[in-house]
């Protein structure tokens, strides 16, 4: 099971909630804090991270995970290349 939020934030993660084991080094490594712990269990039986609103896609989540359950994704035009205006 794969989770993700869309929030208006420069960034979000797609979660892959069953990889994840609670070990909830994410939670105090996010600059911003919007991650939190749920309060049900995975397949396997661990709390999993949940992302709430404001996530800036600074990668902090991702370089602390030892099960390398977040995949990050940044929305800033460099990024992206999606800064164009399509109007005429």
């Amino acid at each position: 099971m794969t989770t993700t939020t869309k929030a208006k934030s420069s960034g979000t993660v797609l979660i892959a909630v069953d990889r994840c084991k609670g070990c909830e080094l994410c939670i105090p490594a996010c600059p911003p804090g919007v991650l939190s712990m749920s309060k049900d269990k995975n397949n396997i039986g661990y709390f999993y991270p949940l992302l709430s609103e404001g996530c800036t896609g600074c990668t902090a989540c991702q370089l602390v995970c030892p099960d390398f359950v977040f995949e990050v994704f940044r929305f800033d035009g460099a990024a992206t290349g999606h800064e164009k205006d399509h109007a005429s």
